[in-house]
């Protein structure tokens, strides 16, 4: 049966890339479903294949409600061009043979995307398995390609422009000196069961949910969930881009992922896990993170350190380590609900942040965490709370299992029936967030 529940966001008050990643195996007990209410209420509409570039006669530049637009291969909104998607429009792309992307929205530099949705009716990027009618169907990781928006903003790689991970290609370059650089608006968006790699599985070179490079102050970002990524749901390449009320659900690999100099704010934020989604691994090891944030791959300090502002911000895990009938695991697929590494460097204030091994690990030279007020920092880990430069003035701290929801009134670990975040939801109550129920 269909299983997938609208729950409601409606305002809320809330790295470097993993390497050598491998992907573990989904429990076998876990199915991620399509909606009945939602996806098939929208599947029958006609469907438009658009390719190539967006102005082009394969590829209009306004996309209506109307249709199901379904992207073949990767499309590029290039420089001088809008794209514009009307708020309750689905989009989808069309499947191909494995390692070859598919569904791959591109905004290169100079190329602009306005996706505005409502409350009511988001703009909704999804696997082709929930829009074809077919109440067998699944959606899965990987389905969707992604969205990537290319900017002129700095970055700290030492060049004025770079290849953004996961494409190939000189049109595919992001950074520069422009930091009110304007690449569009996204509101109230959801992105779905997206990622690829761009060269074999496990490659270490991937396309996430989001994928920002060197975008600037003048693009909107604001009401956007990502579910269900094959990688990371968002990861901010460089860039001055602020960003409000997003949701990261149930990913494989990092819900937040800084790196390449980013200095943006971000604020309210939640990174909710489902321990029965898949789960990457590093070596053999956990490698999902709440948030990961590097200066650089090769932790080196630059003139221009990566350096978010993160203002409330709910990061919730498994509340068990192990499973304690099954015996099976759940909070150790995960590894650090925040790990700040490699040079980074992160503010942060009003902060949960529970169910992971560690909660707040802060190491190597150079890195550290700052907060205008630590008493608003509330870090559980299963069996290390806190660790490494900055940490050692949070006092709101737990260990061990299960694990803390200090002064939250509800439950809100997802896979433990009835699910709440209160008093810090910020009125769940719209309909444009999706959760798996």
């Amino acid at each position: 049966m269909k299983n997938f529940f609208l729950v409601a966001m409606a305002a809320l008050s809330f790295t470097a890339c993993r390497q050598n990643d491998s992907l573990a195996e989904s429990d076998s007990n876990f199915n991620m479903q399509s909606a009945s209410a939602e996806y098939s209420s929208v599947c029958s509409r006609p469907v438009q294949t658009v390719s190539g570039d967006v102005g082009s006669s394969t590829a209009p530049i306004h996309w209506t409600a109307d249709k199901i637009w379904e992207i073949d291969g990767i499309l590029n909104v290039p420089s001088g061009v809008t794209l514009t998607i009307d708020a309750g429009t689905y989009i989808k792309s069309k499947p191909k043979a494995n390692n070859t992307a598919s569904g791959v929205l591109v905004v290169q530099k100079g190329g602009t995307l306005n996706a505005n949705g409502t409350v009511e009716a988001p703009v909704v990027f999804t696997s082709y398995n929930l829009l074809d009618c077919d109440a067998e169907t699944t959606g899965a990781p990987g389905d969707f390609g992604g969205i990537v928006i290319l900017g002129d903003a700095p970055t700290n790689n030492g060049n004025t422009t770079t290849t953004i991970e996961g494409l190939n290609g000189s049109e595919y370059q992001y950074g520069g000196t422009n930091s009110t650089h304007n690449g569009g608006s996204l509101t109230y968006v959801r992105i779905e069961f997206a990622g690829f790699d761009l060269l074999a599985p496990n490659s270490g070179n991937e396309i996430n949910g989001l994928t920002l490079g060197g975008v600037g102050s003048g693009t909107t970002l604001n009401h956007i969930q990502v579910s269900y990524g094959k990688d990371d749901s968002f990861e901010f390449f460089g860039g001055t881009v602020n960003a409000s009320n997003l949701v990261s659900f149930a990913a494989d690999d990092d819900n937040f992922d800084f790196d390449q100099g980013y200095t943006g704010t971000i604020t309210n934020a939640l990174a909710l896990a489902n321990y029965n989604s898949t789960h990457s691994l590093s070596g053999g090891n956990p490698d999902s993170n709440g948030i990961e944030l590097d200066n650089n791959s090769t932790g080196t300090s630059t003139t221009l350190l990566t350096h978010p502002i993160i203002n409330n911000i709910t990061i919730i895990g498994a509340k068990n380590f192990v499973d304690p009938t099954t015996q099976q695991p759940q909070g150790s697929l995960y590894e650090n609900g925040i790990h700040v590494r490699r040079y980074g460097q992160l503010t942060l204030n009003d902060a949960l942040v529970s169910g992971y091994p560690t909660g707040i690990r802060v190491e190597g030279t150079g890195s550290a965490l700052a907060a205008l007020n630590l008493s608003t920092i509330y870090a559980h880990g299963f069996t290390t709370a806190v660790t490494g430069a900055g940490t050692s003035g949070i006092t709101n701290t737990a260990t061990g299992t299960p694990a803390a929801t200090f002064f939250l009134t509800g439950n809100p670990f997802f896979n433990e029936g009835s699910w709440s975040i209160s008093p810090r939801s910020w009125s769940y109550n719209g309909t444009w967030t999706n959760y798996s129920f």
